[in-house]
């Protein structure tokens, strides 16, 4: 039978609880029961209890972030000394410390759980989530090195203590980091290491699919960040038959995949974020294939996801994942030409970025290449340049400030800046260029290639661009396949070797109506409507005549619309706040 003591206390819990399950909850009355506990000078065990549970309760139901927590903090202060009371004491310095995350106060957060790690040796499960937790931080502060370190100590914890499926996903954790941190010749035994643990595996089958799914991830998102796009083809494959497996009626909830050994209750993600995720892998590797209306497939299906789920869940990974689709998208319609629908897609993105000012921390550099990109197809160089200087000022990320670079080069070139180009050249050099991929490589070698053909050197512009087919051609890389051959064909047009011009522009005429590629098909039908009458075809010289004007026609239409919209005017952006903007389109409108 209950204490007098236990009677009240549990009267005040049971009352609290049912204004908090009231439909609707009446969230006031339940915060007014839990203080009144404080009243009866309740032991230690019951306040530090009631102290978490409001704290809980105001972050889950109001913005009083400053008062929830005040309240963690008492309950992290009074529990720290009572023993065998480890989920108030590790919840509270949990919860607390995402608060001061959240409050940019992550000296305070690190702090706290630097000493609920230490404290919590005894307990697997809040070890376990603590240091991925800490982890999680650095990794946020880009310092990998101390985050994989951190989850270095989970893989041989939880080896030691037997939670194998954690184990794995400690490993795991620590490969995708080497991968942001583009460790690339380190994280290969790494990621072999994981991959033969989940393939050797023996325990659950719902955690082997599970930690397939997090390996097969990762192993594509090492091809496509080293731009091999044709080798990464079996393992997108082999990830999508798995998602499609999770993703089945009879495929179980993720607490049931966790498992029942207390140290294994962790997912990387929930199954339908990993299902967007699988989405926006395919979106990228379409795009570097260069199939744009596969992409927008993809892209279309995955926004209709997240709508549905932004409905119950607005996280910062849905919007992230959102943003990152929504990126591709914008450089998907400039390659077809759209720019009316690249810009609104813009507008999507930036409005996004300016609900979440995380988001807009970690993408500006992403948004003002693709303002770049767009002031390049509306030949606005000098808004061109001021955006890619932009990016390359902003950030931190090896790739995209190559791909800037190279973007940057083409401006320099397309506007005669010889001596702009030349000091640029060493950062864009396909010889030393700090970056593994292979498609970047490639794209180098077509940026000199264009250069030599712009000074009439053509026998090393040659060069050049056989260097950058040869590689696009071993990955499939069919968008830089394409430029390439346009531009051989428009040398030897040059040369008046109309015979090898014809050779080069007819697949690369082929290849971008494939993409569809409306520029190069715009380039190549100027080029083909020489090349014919110079064969004395009139009939195929007007049928490439009439293509050119079709081309033209569309993208000055599409130009002029594309200037008038209110949205344009984002390209002159490059420090402070975003601009304000109209409302953003719904995806389905977009799309």
């Amino acid at each position: 039978m209950a204490s007098s003591q236990d009677a009240w206390y549990l009267s005040l819990l049971g009352l609290a609880e049912h204004f908090r399950i009231s439909s609707p909850p009446d969230i006031k009355k339940c915060i007014q029961c839990l203080h009144a506990v404080f009243t009866f000078k309740p032991p230690n065990r019951v306040e530090a209890r009631t102290h978490l549970q409001l704290g809980n309760i105001l972050l889950t139901h109001t913005k009083n972030i400053d008062l929830a927590r005040n309240y963690l903090e008492q309950a992290w202060l009074l529990s720290q000394n009572i023993n065998a009371f480890d989920d108030v004491k590790f919840e509270a310095a949990s919860v607390l410390a995402s608060v001061y995350e959240q409050q940019q106060q992550k000296n305070l957060s690190k702090s706290i759980l630097r000493r609920a790690i230490e404290l919590s040796q005894h307990t697997v499960y809040w070890h376990c989530r603590l240091l991925f937790q800490l982890a999680q931080i650095h990794a946020s502060e880009r310092d990998y090195e101390l985050a994989c370190s951190l989850l270095s100590v989970g893989v041989d914890y939880a080896h030691i203590s037997s939670a194998h499926y954690t184990r794995v996903l400690f490993l795991l954790s620590r490969c995708m980091l080497m991968l942001i941190d583009k460790k690339f010749s380190e994280v290969l035994p790494l990621l072999n290491q994981a991959g033969h643990l989940v393939e050797v595996w023996q325990g659950n089958q719902y955690q082997k699919e599970y930690l397939k799914v997090f390996f097969l991830v990762l192993q594509v998102c090492h091809y496509l960040m080293a731009g091999q796009v044709k080798s990464v083809k079996p393992c997108l494959k082999q990830l999508q038959q798995s998602i499609q497996t999770i993703m089945q009626p009879s495929w179980p909830s993720d607490e049931v995949v966790s498992g029942s050994n207390v140290g294994d209750m962790f997912i990387w993600m929930p199954k339908e974020h990993l299902y967007v995720l699988v989405y926006l892998v395919t979106v990228m590797h379409s795009m570097q294939a260069g199939y744009m209306e596969k992409a927008q497939k993809y892209t279309d299906k995955a926004l209709m996801q997240i709508d549905k789920l932004k409905i119950m869940d607005n996280s910062g990974i849905l919007c992230a994942l959102q943003l990152m689709l929504v990126e591709h998208m914008v450089m998907c319609r400039l390659v077809m030409g759209h720019k009316c629908v690249a810009l609104t897609h813009m507008a999507n993105a930036c409005a996004l970025c300016a609900a979440n000012p995380q988001l807009l921390r970690s993408h500006r550099p992403q948004l003002h290449v693709l303002l770049g990109l767009y002031a390049m197809s509306m030949n606005c160089m000098q808004a061109a340049e001021q955006q890619f200087n932009a990016a390359i000022l902003t950030s931190q990320e090896r790739d995209l400030w190559t791909f800037a670079n190279l973007n940057l080069g083409i401006v320099y070139l397309r506007g005669k800046r010889e001596a702009e180009f030349t000091a640029l050249l060493e950062r864009i050099n396909p010889e030393n260029l700090p970056s593994h991929s292979h498609s970047l490589r490639a794209a180098a070698y077509y940026v000199l290639g264009l250069q030599s053909f712009f000074q009439s050197r053509h026998n090393e512009a040659k060069r050049f661009l056989r260097e950058t087919l040869k590689m696009a051609n071993a990955e499939d890389s069919n968008r830089l396949t394409s430029c390439s051959l346009v531009l051989l064909g428009h040398i030897f047009l040059s040369l008046g070797n109309s015979r090898e011009s014809m050779n080069m522009v007819t697949p690369a005429m082929q290849l971008a109506s494939k993409i569809p590629d409306v520029h190069v098909q715009l380039w190549a039908s100027a080029i083909l409507r020489d090349l014919y009458r110079m064969c004395g075809d009139p009939a195929r010289e007007n049928e490439a005549y009439q293509m050119h004007c079709n081309f033209s026609q569309m993208l000055l239409k599409d130009h002029f619309q594309s200037s008038q919209m209110p949205e344009h005017n984002l390209i002159f952006w490059t420090e402070g706040d975003l601009p304000p903007l109209p409302p953003p389109s719904t995806s389905s409108q977009l799309l």
